[in-house]
């Protein structure tokens, strides 16, 4: 691979193989599916219970009305409660239900299968290659994150 390929390469690839795995998890899970932002936010509020959805969008990189949009649709569905912040009336604080933690240890535990699965299909070279990768991509996170806080 030319040097100059790989920005191109990686911005296409990343991409892909979350769609493919969103795809493969959703197989079978009975519906409403947990679509991917709406588990990461799940996943994020049973971290951080209590978490505003100001300080949740800054943490997902996502705007505020759009972590609105998930909230509204993960109370719908009784896997996230709101409750009004008592140091701000305008501020909503978010909590995960029982039903919610439940919902996002099956989507954990079916996620790890998947990528366990497929990278024993790997060969020693190739996941070893993938775990020296990871610190690397970790930075790149960093750097992408910094540079957007910077112009936010």
């Amino acid at each position: 691979m030319v040097a100059g390929d790989l920005p191109d390469e990686l911005a296409g690839l990343l991409p892909r193989i979350q769609r493919l795995a969103r795809r493969r998890l959703w197989s079978g899970l009975p519906a409403p599916r947990l679509r991917g932002a709406h588990a990461e936010l799940l996943r994020l509020v049973a971290d951080r219970p209590g978490i505003r959805v100001s300080t949740a969008a800054h943490s997902l990189c996502l705007a505020p009305n759009s972590v609105s949009t998930l909230v509204n649709h993960l109370v719908a569905e009784g896997l996230l409660r709101r409750e009004k912040d008592p140091e701000d009336g305008r501020a909503a604080l978010l909590h995960p239900t029982s039903a919610g933690i439940g919902r996002l240890s099956d989507w954990h535990a079916r996620r790890e299968a998947l990528f366990r699965e497929h990278l024993a299909g790997l060969d020693a070279a190739d996941r070893a290659a993938l775990a020296a990768a990871l610190p690397a991509l970790h930075r790149l996170a960093a750097s992408l994150r910094s540079e957007g806080d910077e112009t936010a």
